[in-house]
């Protein structure tokens, strides 16, 4: 046998990258959800998030079947399609305390969980919600999604006849209070804005174009590594920044950094590159998202930020325990409780 060596960098909190790591994946070879799965790892790695805190939700297709590759020592669950957002609203109620990672698919939450997505992006749910969007159903055999550009053609789908539905943009107008868009041919902006969306206090939306190397890869297409590297543009280069190393920035002019504190107290340090984008700045979103489809451009990078909404929790009168370890006698009413209800039910 030869000599087998592997990473034994620890983390600060005594972990290696391999304590993160998930199963093999089964997907296609240069699959875009690949690396979706190897930057979630990365992320938690660098922010010395412990494994057993964190809990994983997905509905059906190939990207909900990317928890399998990442934090196998979370708890995860597999759920129905489109129905990914009720799970975690239960079980990130049952126990505040965990990080809520949510991966879903074009399919599952633009077409059937279009619902479900908009509704826990509007109750401000704290889960960072990642859709991997390769514009087709990879697990039936290629078939146009709702995020599919009108007039594509795919061998054996003929043309689609009908305009895309575009994510961060629904994510916006349900008034999700984080939205971005990410490309998977670009490793190190993803890796950063999972980071970001980690230590958001609320529904933290990233719409990772994410390319299918089966079904959908023609390199005229907007959802292909080719249209992607050639179209993408970022606006602007972000870092995330633990709370240890915060730093404040009074200016924000062309050319230099603005830092954006997220609810915990953590930033992002957003550097500008050119314009003058804010991303606090909620119709300048709507209108840079609306003048990309224009030109033609895969816009990429933190789209929208909103600290002030107060996430879910803040509306329910929740005890300091954990839901789901509250012991009987604090879920179950007395004896002379039922009695009294009873009577006046009679």
């Amino acid at each position: 046998m030869g000599n087998f060596s592997r990473d034994t960098k620890t983390n600060a909190i005594g972990l290696t990258r391999e304590d993160y790591r998930g199963a093999p994946s089964t997907l296609c070879k240069g699959c875009g959800h690949n690396a979706i799965a190897a930057q979630i790892i990365a992320a938690c790695y660098a922010l010395n998030i412990s494994p057993e805190d964190v809990v994983k939700f997905s509905g059906i297709g190939c990207s909900s079947k990317c928890p399998t590759y990442f934090l196998s020592r979370s708890f995860g669950f597999n759920g129905l399609h489109g129905r990914m957002p009720s799970l975690a609203t239960g079980a990130l109620f049952a126990d505040t305390s965990l990080i809520g990672i949510g991966l879903s698919g074009d399919g599952d939450s633009a077409s059937i969980g279009m619902g479900q997505f908009k509704h826990v992006c509007r109750r401000n749910l704290p889960l960072v919600y990642i859709i991997a969007n390769n514009g087709v159903y990879g697990l039936t055999k290629g078939q146009f999604s709702p995020t599919a550009e009108k007039n594509l053609e795919l061998k054996r789908q003929g043309k689609n006849p009908y305009l895309p539905v575009d994510i961060c943009m629904e994510a916006m107008a349900a008034n999700a209070t984080f939205v971005a868009r990410a490309f998977a041919g670009d490793p190190k902006q993803l890796r950063e804005l999972i980071k970001a969306a980690l230590n958001h206090n609320g529904t933290a939306v990233i719409d990772v174009i994410s390319p299918c190397v089966t079904f959908h890869n023609l390199d005229q297409s907007i959802h292909s590594y080719a249209w992607g590297k050639k179209h993408e543009r970022q606006i602007h280069e972000i870092s995330f920044i633990p709370d240890r190393e915060e730093i404040v920035i009074d200016e924000f002019e062309e050319g230099t950094v603005k830092e954006i504190e997220l609810h915990d107290g953590t930033s992002i340090l957003i550097k500008k590159i050119g314009g003058d984008y804010d991303p606090t700045n909620r119709f300048q979103a709507f209108i840079m998202l609306e003048d990309a489809e224009i030109n033609n451009l895969l816009l990429t990078g933190l789209i929208y930020l909103d600290t002030k909404q107060e996430p879910m929790y803040e509306s329910f009168n929740l005890p300091d325990a954990a839901l789901n370890r509250l012991p009987n006698e604090k879920l179950r009413p007395a004896d002379e409780t039922l009695e009294m209800v009873n009577s006046w039910m009679l």
